[in-house]
């Protein structure tokens, strides 16, 4: 068997873990952000530190988190005009577009890891951090614009600034300019922390599996807009800057993400169309299952 295959086979089946654990009932939708921000605070800073410092870092490099906001960007003005052709609810828009805008990179990280190691994690991290950047900023900005939420009137700008996984990379970087050497023990130790990070992910996605029919047509068009587009956009980005090898890799796969769970947690913070955002999210994890796979082969 392709050890590529090999390696995935465990995530698909985390997933499906966290559907099983969710349906017996040892577990529910509302553990899923528990086990993400464990994820966010302790185990991602550690392999985000570990991965740094042991990958072979390259110029082409910068230009990752710089292709992520170019696709977030040009998802705005996409989604916005097929919003208009849609003639969607105020709501509904606001969870298509937010949806649409925001990519799920941390469902690539593991991918990325077990076909690349430490080279991928780090290059699908930094388009992540790119990412991120504007989910906290200018995606946000868009939740409340479109929102029902009357209470809402300003962006929370710091939220990104207190990402552990951002300042983790940051400490990683300086690590490695200064070639500092660290002590085995220190390795031990992020590598026990970090290592829970993959299956930890796919067993909260498993649990925020919640699929729906309603609006299923216009879902559809938010994923092709995502999933679809966002895959040209990737290639006509790495074409542009002339990427090659794993970094051209990550920025085509990753602008190829399937719609993030932020995009929940924005709907219900500021009063977006929830269910909508719920089957949007559901439907596109469960085709970047093996999607996202298929790509790295294909491009890889």
């Amino acid at each position: 068997m392709n050890p590529f295959v090999i390696k995935i086979i465990p995530l698909i089946l985390s997933f499906f873990l966290g559907i099983i654990f969710k349906w017996l009932r040892l577990l529910s939708k509302d553990d899923a952000p528990v086990l993400l921000r464990l994820v966010l605070t302790i185990t991602l800073p550690a392999l985000t530190i570990l991965s740094i410092y042991r990958a072979q870092l390259s110029a082409d490099m910068l230009l990752i988190p710089l292709s992520a906001m170019l696709v977030v960007f040009c998802m705005y003005g996409i989604s916005s005009l097929a919003g208009n052709v849609l003639k969607l609810p105020k709501t509904t828009f606001g969870s298509f577009l937010v949806g649409t805008m925001i990519m799920n990179t941390s469902y690539a990280l593991p991918f990325f890891l077990a076909r690349y190691g430490n080279d991928g994690f780090v290059r699908a991290s930094l388009f992540d951090m790119g990412n991120t950047f504007l989910i906290f900023t200018f995606t946000y900005y868009n939740a409340i614009k479109f929102g029902d939420n009357s209470k809402s009137d300003k962006v929370d700008w710091s939220k990104f600034l207190r990402l552990p996984p951002l300042w983790a990379m940051i400490l990683a970087f300086i690590i490695k300019g200064v070639r500092l050497p660290l002590p085995q023990v220190s390795i031990s130790f992020l590598e026990l922390v970090g290592n829970p990070t993959a299956p930890l992910i796919m067993i909260a996605l498993g649990l925020y599996f919640e699929p729906q029919l309603k609006h299923m047509s216009k879902a559809l068009v938010a994923i092709f807009i995502r999933m679809g587009l966002g895959l040209c956009l990737g290639l006509i980005l790495s074409a542009i800057f002339g990427l090659e090898g794993i970094t051209r890799t990550v920025v085509i796969v990753t602008s190829a993400t399937p719609i993030g769970f932020n995009t929940l947690i924005f709907a219900n913070l500021e009063n977006m169309d929830r269910e909508f955002a719920a089957t949007m999210v559901s439907i596109s994890i469960l085709i970047a299952l093996f999607y996202l796979p298929f790509l790295i082969y294909v491009f890889g």
